[in-house]
């Protein structure tokens, strides 16, 4: 297994901005929501991981190549933060293996055997069910 790559933390722009939803007396006060925004074009990463990360269909990618992570789970600034980066990484991580060659195969021999039998014993089991037609 490869390495967990290594983000550096001066390629990640951190802003911190009002959470959304019910915060009690804080939340028209309180900054504790991250907004992590990691230009994936202009990182440092390999280029192949940069390439599998700007392929994946995920709306938090934007046109730009800009990776924007929203964290607001917590209720503190540095909980925040950490999920972000957490979830930054896990990201990153994902698809830092590149995907497994596929290599199409032939079916075996015994396989095809195997297949054809079983379909004769079906089309012998619905031909006994048919009725016979005699007339006396």
């Amino acid at each position: 297994m490869t390495a967990p790559l290594t983000i550096d933390e001066t390629e990640v722009t951190v802003t911190a901005i009002r959470a959304q939803g019910a915060g009690g007396q804080n939340v028209n006060k309180v900054s504790s929501a991250i907004h992590l925004r990691f230009d994936i074009v202009a990182s440092s990463l390999p280029e192949d991981v940069k390439q599998r990360l700007l392929a994946l269909r995920d709306s938090r990618i934007t046109q730009d190549g800009v990776l924007i992570i929203k964290a607001q789970q917590f209720r503190t600034q540095d909980m925040n933060r950490l999920d972000a980066f957490a979830r930054l990484h896990e990201l990153v991580n994902s698809v830092a293996k590149p995907p497994r060659v596929r290599r199409a195969t032939k079916p075996t021999k015994a396989s095809k055997v195997r297949r054809l039998e079983g379909k004769s014993q079906r089309s012998s089991i619905k031909a006994l069910r048919s009725k016979s037609v005699t007339h006396e």
